[in-house]
């Protein structure tokens, strides 16, 4: 039937492209390529975004040093220069140091895959998962958009051309992990999860916790699509023709112009216009005492309880709340509450970091939670924002918050069940 029905335009598809969609769309080959092509995206992206956020660091250290100098010599009051140094200018550029140097590097990557021809075939790939869920073989492009940042995998649901599947890639888009979680998890496994081992083995035992928890935000897209699709957003999937262009040359100086102003700075933008009253907030929280207590130890101790249920403390609680307008700053919340300082800490060595969370009581379930639960809470501020943006509703934005969120305290419940029954045993 194939050939009676199918004619072949050589100068359109000719047959290495036959034989490349031959590897890169097969049963046995595909999905194992396509999840290698994502491993090496993430390393080429937290590998090189080291080097060019360390240098933004020392450059906003630098900066922060000529702004003491200036308000010291324009007699500014100690308070004064504390909130607006201390707790906007120490949040923004941290978020900025963070976030900014990972988005330009995984942007153009995704992008030129883009214009390769590569990301229709891993929504052809996906496409026979996600119609099962219910939904459609786009959501897998979306979802991929979600590993680079949320709010771009958000807006970029306008592909679904079908009302009901849009908002279900909408509401789950951020069970994958963004950028600005996947440091946290690294710094986590590298400690609790590779520090079990020794030698060099360590990094790859670390590599592999941390992919293990990128398929567990996948499943939960594919699980939480279909509840979706049987409940609140009943429907049968709509038909789409997928379509695989050719492989062509990928146009640079589009790709960059596309990913650096389409995306990059539009992210960057929102994050950086929530991160200034955060950062106020945070240090209010921080140094405002009620009754010799930080009102952040109150809000630590109020959600104590709870958190231990989770296999977590008040503090890390606490963290992913305050880190509501970008997930960079949650491990910086969690060193300055275990550490009594009244600023956001940056600390870049591992090892020392470990020692802080291990003299405060963190033990290899605590870890295993935290990473749970940073793949699974409440989206950031500027996703949150966007979803509000894209539906027009508020309703669904607080669904977009309340859907991973309850996901993520219901699992580590289980987890830390478990593990008690576990021991116990």
């Amino acid at each position: 039937v194939y050939k009676d029905v199918v004619t072949l335009k050589k100068e359109e598809y000719n047959s290495k492209n036959r034989k490349t969609d031959k590897i890169l769309t097969s049963k046995t080959l595909g999905i194992p390529i396509m999840l290698l092509f994502l491993g090496v995206i993430f390393w080429i992206t937290i590998v090189g975004a080291n080097y060019p956020s360390e240098w933004l660091s020392q450059f906003f250290g630098w900066l922060q040093e000529k702004i003491v100098y200036l308000f010291d010599f324009m007699g500014a009051p100690e308070g004064l220069k504390s909130v607006l140094i201390d707790g906007v200018y120490k949040t923004l550029t941290w978020i900025v140091a963070v976030m900014l140097p990972p988005m330009l590097i995984f942007f153009p990557i995704f992008t030129l895959l883009e214009d390769l021809g590569f990301l229709p075939r891993i929504a052809f790939n996906l496409d026979k998962f996600f119609r099962k869920a219910g939904s459609s073989g786009k959501q897998a492009l979306t979802m991929c958009m979600g590993f680079g940042c949320n709010s771009a995998g958000v807006t970029g649901c306008r592909i679904i051309d079908s009302p009901r599947e849009k908002l279900i890639s909408i509401l789950t888009n951020a069970f994958v992990p963004c950028n600005g979680r996947f440091p946290f998890l690294i710094t986590v496994a590298s400690i609790f999860i590779g520090g079990m081992v020794t030698g060099g083995s360590s990094s790859f035992i670390a590599t592999i916790a941390v992919l293990l928890v990128v398929l567990l935000g996948i499943f939960m897209t594919l699980l939480i699509s279909k509840i979706l699709s049987k409940t609140i957003l009943k429907g049968t999937s709509s038909s789409f023709v997928l379509e695989l262009p050719p492989y062509r040359k990928p146009q640079i100086g589009q790709v960059i112009v596309r990913s650096i102003f389409d995306r990059t700075l539009f992210v960057l933008g929102r994050a950086v216009a929530v991160a200034a009253p955060a950062g106020l907030v945070i240090w209010l929280f921080a140094n405002v005492n009620i009754g010799n207590i930080s009102i952040l130890t109150h809000i630590a101790n109020f959600f104590d309880p709870f958190a231990k249920l989770m296999g977590l403390d008040g503090y890390i609680l606490t963290a992913f709340v305050l880190g509501i307008p970008a997930n960079e700053i949650v491990l910086p919340i969690i060193l300055m509450c275990y550490l009594g300082s009244g600023t956001l800490v940056d600390i870049e060595n591992t090892r020392t970091i470990g020692q802080i969370l291990v003299e405060n009581g963190w033990t290899l379930l605590t870890a295993i939670n935290v990473m749970i639960f940073t793949l699974l809470h409440f989206p950031c501020t500027t996703t949150l924002l966007t979803i509000k943006k894209e539906t027009g509703s508020w309703k669904w934005m607080a669904l977009g918050f309340l859907l991973p969120t309850i996901c993520g305290i219901v699992i580590c419940l289980i987890t830390t069940g478990v593990w008690n029954m576990a021991i116990r045993i």
